[in-house]
């Protein structure tokens, strides 16, 4: 029996030496460790061995056990390390190739609305007048005859920042600073396009 345990170590490890998938291994453990493997097969039959040999026979089936679990283990070990150096070879990406351009972006239909609305008013002698967009209450409201206590003052119509600062719900402000700017040079041909 002592040479039937060596042969199937010298087997099991000649065997480990051709493995070249974890599917391979797989089936190496099965049939050398597994519930109707050689070795199990082994230790089932020491009830026939003299009682006296029980324990050399155990210990150098235990050993060969532990011995296949352990090379088993660093043969998958190194099958696992391979397939990983496989993928990443698999995956390179060359750094020095050139990037994709930049694919071209192209204006809101808004904005060329808007644009060409500029034109136009341009083209027959308007201006295009900007302001700021975080307007003081004189210039959104008390300028424009709007009282204070006007529903438009409304806590969700006006979005305040201050008591006397806002943001500007409305482009008149813009056609104030402009008239207080020109008083002398009246009238005033402007567009105030904006939010």
């Amino acid at each position: 029996m002592e040479q039937e345990i060596q042969r199937i170590k010298d087997s099991a490890l000649a065997d480990l030496q051709d493995v070249e998938t974890e599917e391979e291994l797989q089936e190496l453990r099965v049939k050398y460790l597994g519930k109707k493997g050689m070795l199990t097969k082994v230790l089932r039959g020491m009830g026939k061995v003299p009682a006296e040999m029980r324990p050399q026979l155990g210990q150098l089936a235990n050993e060969v056990r532990q011995l296949l679990e352990g090379e088993l283990d660093k043969r998958l070990a190194v099958l696992q390390e391979k397939e990983k150096e496989r993928k990443i070879a698999k995956e390179a990406i060359d750094v020095t190739l050139p990037g994709r351009p930049a694919a071209g972006g192209h204006k809101h239909p808004l904005t060329i609305v808007l644009q060409e609305i500029k034109d136009i008013f341009t083209t027959i002698g308007f201006e295009v007048a900007e302001g700021p967009e975080i307007e003081y209450d004189y210039y959104n409201f008390e300028s424009l005859n709007i009282p204070k206590g006007h529903p438009a003052r409304d806590m969700q119509d006006s979005f305040y920042i201050t008591d006397e600062v806002l943001l500007r719900t409305h482009t008149s402000p813009v056609q104030i600073r402009v008239l207080e700017e020109r008083v002398p040079d009246l009238p005033v041909r402007i567009i105030a396009p904006g939010k």
